[in-house]
């Protein structure tokens, strides 16, 4: 699979095939179905299928005081993209001279010179074009007229709710990682790089990783399960999110737990996959009570991370 970030040189391999373009922040079960269709379509044309993305995404350029966090980064995005058996994904940087192409401009000179596409595949709710004025009416006038195939996804729904980017959004937000993990392709993924903390997990018995730069979405405060991704090795991992009001900490933090691992992580990456939320954050009466707990914590995680 391939990752581009310019057009000015597209390969002649990845034209006239198929092509989807939208955001796809965090490759939900709805865009996994529009990637299926993408991939049938793009085989019954004998050529790519091809998805255009932005980086950033438009609204962090034209209103960044209200950009939400994302809920991937673009390299997570590639690789669950490239599992759903997506030939190319083009992460276009995106200014606001490209958001200001009318959608007839944008249609002409990228669908069509640019990508040489032969299908458009696109969701229920596909806007395009400066202030998002073209919609799935237009892109399918527009390729009648160009002779390009045109076919709109319906919605995926879960629970009579339709499957979308805002409603992933809201789970992490809230904590609720049973509804977010259905709504998913794959886990929720965090990463970032590992910083020095106060030493106080090493100490206890149970060392953390602390991790600082993180450019998605957390979830809600709290104690959660998951695993944790460094050198190509996968550890179960005990995740805390939040203050440690035990010891009068009412700083945020993003600490993980590998359970099992020994070693140095200070100033390397890494990538934490939030599988399951165990509890609140609570302050205990003692540093004991608060030890009994972790045990259990982490003998909880390590059991989740287990499971298929």
């Amino acid at each position: 699979m391939t990752l581009l970030r310019d057009l000015s040189q597209f390969p002649t391999t990845l034209r006239g095939g198929a092509v989807s373009i939208g955001n796809f922040d965090g490759v939900h079960r709805g865009h996994a179905q529009i990637m299926a269709r993408l991939r049938a379509v793009a085989t019954e044309l004998g050529g790519p299928a091809v998805v255009f993305t932005f980086d950033p995404h438009p609204i962090e350029v034209l209103r960044p005081h209200v950009a939400p966090r994302p809920l991937s980064t673009t390299a997570r995005k590639y690789d669950l993209l490239r599992e759903l058996g997506i030939d190319a994904v083009i992460a276009y940087p995106t200014d606001r001279a490209f958001l200001d192409l009318e959608a007839r401009q944008f249609f002409e000179q990228v669908v069509c010179e640019r990508l040489g596409a032969r299908a458009v595949v696109e969701g229920h709710n596909f806007r395009f074009g400066r202030g998002r004025g073209g919609d799935v009416e237009t892109m399918q006038q527009f390729c009648a007229a160009a002779g390009l195939r045109c076919e709109i996804v319906p919605a995926v729904e879960l629970h009579d709710e339709v499957v979308s980017s805002s409603r992933v959004r809201a789970a992490v937000a809230a904590g609720r990682l049973d509804v977010v993990r259905r709504l998913l392709t794959r886990p929720y993924r965090v990463s970032g790089t590992v910083v020095h903390g106060a030493g106080r997990g090493r100490a206890l018995g149970f060392p953390t990783a602390n991790v600082a730069d993180v450019a998605t979405l957390l979830p809600a405060e709290g104690i959660y399960a998951g695993r944790a991704a460094v050198d190509g090795a996968t550890w179960p991992a005990a995740i805390s999110l939040g203050p440690n009001p035990t010891f009068g900490d009412a700083g945020q933090k993003f600490e993980a737990h590998l359970i099992g691992f020994d070693g140095d992580l200070y100033d390397r990456p890494l990538a934490v996959d939030f599988l399951a939320r165990l509890r609140d954050v609570e302050r205990f009466d003692s540093v004991e009570a608060l030890l009994t707990q972790m045990r259990r914590d982490v003998s909880a995680a390590a059991a989740i991370a287990a499971e298929p």
